[in-house]
Order: structure tokens, then C-alpha cells, then sequence
């Protein structure tokens, strides 16, 4: 049995067709049904059941699935690792979203440069979906991102959940309140969220706490990044849900209020290869859990 097998069998389960799998894998139809046979005649077991439109998997099938994607990470994993190793250089390459940048990443990476100056940092900044496929194809060894993906070759940790603040306009009337604010009392102003694209992102966990409560916001407004979201939100043109750790953005044309939801937060997520276990990505991890201690935050 070979890898290919392997992902000709992925294939077919993932498109429940056998056309529509030969496709996919740029191959004829005739080939691919005879190596899914060969599959089955090494295996001594038969993976599927053959008596409907759809391909549907059998007891035996399944357990084969999951195994095969587990094995078939592995082997991308290798992969992406060996090209890593090979660069005569030691580095550690970062991705991150941009709204990371206002909590204590910055204090990460300069840290880490301090401390392990033998170590070349890079920096990209990529949505976390982006972060996903390059670490996949070996660009990135560690991204910082604010959404809740899965994939098997890919290990996440969630650092925080940081809680969500609105923005207002300098002199808007919710702005006085002493209380923390609902997200009921923001639904008559023009909602701005970021980013506009990539999707999914933070807009999304914004917009979610909206509708599981049932509420739709008068408008909506969609911008690139905080930065735009903030400036228009100085000029009147509405208000914004961001990260708490934008509160440290001092703007005298813009103040920041409290919500209420204990369920109103957004993840820090660090992710990495599942079986990267380099010397630098544990300096990494390690450095942020000593900076959690000696600075006693509670968001990332």
C-alpha cells in the first residue's frame, strides 16, 4: 500500500463520487475505480458500499478514513519540516493578524530577540486562515490569529479569550452610561466591523453576537482593519466592536466602553505544525507563558 492510495481514497470519501474525485486528482475515471479495488484487495476488506448513488462508506471504511488523514498529515507534515531543517540558518518564522499587535506580541517578539539573538525572527501578517496553509506548506512555523479552526496537521493553543469593547464616538450619548453596555444599545447606530476580507474572521465573532441574541444592528459597515474601523468611527460614521486590547489606543476622538456578555470575546490563538517539536518553537511558547506571569494579564 502507498501514499497514493491513500489520497485517491480521501478523495472519493471527500466527493462521495468517484467522477467527481477522478477530477479532483486530474486522472481518469476507469483508473481511479481500479485503484480504489487494488486498495480494498490489500486491505482484505471492502470500503464501501456500492448500492446507491453516493458513495457510502462502511464500519471498516471509516475507521480507515480517520486513519488515513492522520497518516497522510504526518507525511506533509515530514515534508514541510525537512525543508525547514535544511536551511542552514536557525529561524522561527511568525505570521499574525493585525489586531494582535495591540496586545503583548510586540513584547513577545522583541523579547525573544533579546533572549535568543542566535535565532532569525520573521514576521508575516496573514488572516488566520492564510496562517493555516503556510504553515502547512512550511512558509510559517507559528501564526497568532482569533479564529477556531480545525485541521489534523495542525496543533492549536488557545492563549486568552480577550474580551470584546465597543468604540464611540467622542461625545456619543451611550458614552456617559456607568454601566457596561448591552449589545442591545448599540443596535440603532451603524455597526462597523473589519476586516472585510478574508472571511472568516473577527467580523464574524462580532456579527455572531449579534444574532445569537437575536438582534441585527440598524446598519452595517465593512472596513479592511481596525485602524479605518477607529478613524471612522472619530469622524461619526458609526461605532465599532474591537478587541479589549485596543483600549490601550488612547484617541481623544474616540472613547471605549465595557459589553456585558461574558460570551462576548475572541479568541488568541497560537497554532503550529502538530509535530514540529523545535527548540525554538518551545522557546516561543515558553517566553509567552513567563510574560504571562510576570505582567499578571489575563488577555494576550
Amino acid at each position: 500500500m502507498e501514499l497514493r492510495h491513500l489520497r485517491y481514497f480521501v478523495a472519493v470519501v471527500e466527493e462521495r463520487n468517484i467522477t467527481r474525485a477522478a477530477l479532483r486528482l486530474h486522472m481518469a475515471q476507469p483508473p481511479l475505480s481500479r485503484q480504489i479495488r487494488q486498495l480494498e484487495d490489500l486491505l482484505g476488506a471492502q470500503l464501501f458500499v456500492r448500492n446507491s448513488r453516493l458513495l457510502e462508506l462502511t464500519d471498516t471504511g471509516r475507521f480507515f478514513y480517520s486513519h488515513a488523514l492522520q497518516v497522510l498529515a504526518q507525511a506533509d507534515q515530514l515534508e514541510s519540516m525537512t525543508r525547514r531543517v535544511s536551511k542552514v540558518e536557525r529561524g522561527l518564522s511568525v505570521g499574525f493578524v493585525g489586531s494582535t499587535l495591540y496586545g503583548l506580541l510586540p513584547k513577545v517578539i522583541r523579547r525573544f530577540r533579546n533572549e535568543y539573538s542566535d535565532v532569525v525572527l520573521t514576521l508575516h501578517e496573514l488572516s488566520t486562515m492564510d496562517q493555516i496553509k503556510a504553515l502547512s506548506d512550511g512558509t510559517i512555523d507559528v501564526g497568532f490569529g482569533r479564529i477556531r479552526y480545525e485541521d489534523p496537521k495542525v496543533r492549536r493553543i488557545v492563549l486568552r479569550d480577550e474580551r470584546m469593547i465597543v468604540a464611540l464616538p467622542a461625545g456619543h450619548a451611550l458614552s456617559e452610561s456607568r454601566q457596561a453596555l448591552s449589545i442591545r444599545d448599540l443596535i440603532n447606530d451603524t455597526l462597523i466591523i473589519f476586516p472585510k476580507a478574508p472571511r472568516p474572521s473577527f467580523a464574524d465573532q462580532v456579527l455572531a453576537g449579534f444574532r445569537d441574541r437575536g438582534l441585527q444592528p440598524k446598519s452595517i459597515y465593512e472596513t479592511r482593519e481596525v485602524q479605518i474601523a477607529l478613524g471612522l468611527v472619530a469622524a461619526g460614521e458609526g461605532i465599532s466592536i474591537v478587541p479589549g486590547s485596543i483600549y490601550g489606543l488612547k484617541r481623544d476622538d474616540v472613547s471605549y466602553k465595557e459589553l456585558d456578555g461574558e460570551d462576548l470575546t475572541s479568541p488568541i490563538i497560537m497554532s503550529f505544525r502538530a509535530s514540529d517539536e523545535s527548540e525554538e518553537l518551545s522557546r516561543m511558547l515558553d517566553l509567552i507563558y513567563r510574560l504571562y506571569e510576570e505582567e499578571n494579564i489575563d488577555h494576550f
